[in-house]
């Protein structure tokens, strides 16, 4: 391992904190015989802590990491499901060691990486991480619909569910348009995104009334023409056989 590590540009591991050193294998092991080096540790909880020690599954940090407490209906927490947070740490460790490697080329010099799923998953909170240290209210489970844009949801047609994500003002107005609902766009409640989102649930009521008098299919080409973003909620197969995922060759058989 050391032979190997002499010439090469990046060390990736992911044993429990400490193991490699045992073995002398450890970044500073290894940096005395490549200072260029660039070691990038993924572990659960990072390299230090009170967690340092304990394994970290993605399901786990699902949990304690605040994801499952936004995702589901609000009396059901439930995981996303792919292991999302194993595979942003993944990308994360990705743009690390990018980084790390473009210092290595000015400086000469190595660097250590310390990733842990935990710090991923606090971090990509995102818009959530923030409503928290904005407001000091932990957000809580809404379904499909956004905390911070309305309507931005899973309506329900005569045939099924279908998305309807209204990004912006002129957006909405493009909507009560396609869906004959111009007497929404002069309501003090509806007019602006921060009025919508504080009334979202009886503007919910008046959308899913009108969109069960027709076909996901039907609204959808109505809403697409006039510029309002919207889409099925395909399953799987369904994915493999989108026009846009086969025109971006997603599927190879090698």
């Amino acid at each position: 391992m050391r032979k190997l590590a002499a010439t090469s540009d990046v060390v990736v591991e992911n044993f429990r904190v400490g193991k490699l050193r045992e073995y002398g294998l450890s970044y500073d092991d290894l940096r005395a015989v490549n200072p260029a080096i660039v070691y990038a540790s993924v572990t659960g909880y990072g390299q230090t802590g009170p967690r340092r020690d304990e394994a970290g599954y993605d399901f786990a940090i699902q949990g304690r990491g605040g994801l499952m407490s936004i995702t589901g209906e609000p009396e059901n927490p439930v995981k996303v499901g792919v292991a999302i947070t194993d595979i942003m740490t993944g990308m994360y460790t990705t743009t690390a060691i990018l980084a790390a490697l473009t210092h290595r080329d000015l400086t000469g010099v190595g660097q250590y990486i310390d990733m842990a799923l935990m710090d991923v998953q606090t971090t990509f909170l995102a818009n959530q991480g923030m409503n928290y240290l904005v407001s000091g209210k932990p957000p809580v489970r809404l379904g499909n619909s956004h905390p911070n844009v309305s309507p931005y949801d899973a309506l329900e047609c005569a045939d099924g569910y279908f998305i309807l994500a209204v990004g912006n003002d002129r957006q909405f107005q493009a909507c009560c348009r396609a869906l004959k609902l111009h007497e929404l766009t002069m309501d003090q409640r509806y007019m602006t995104n921060s009025a919508r989102v504080s009334n979202k649930q009886s503007l919910r009521a008046i959308l899913s009334q009108v969109l069960k008098t027709k076909t996901k299919a039907e609204w959808m080409a109505k809403l697409t023409e006039a510029g309002v973003p919207c889409s099925p909620i395909n399953n799987i197969a369904e994915v493999f056989d989108d026009p846009q995922v086969k025109a971006r060759g997603m599927q190879r058989q090698v």
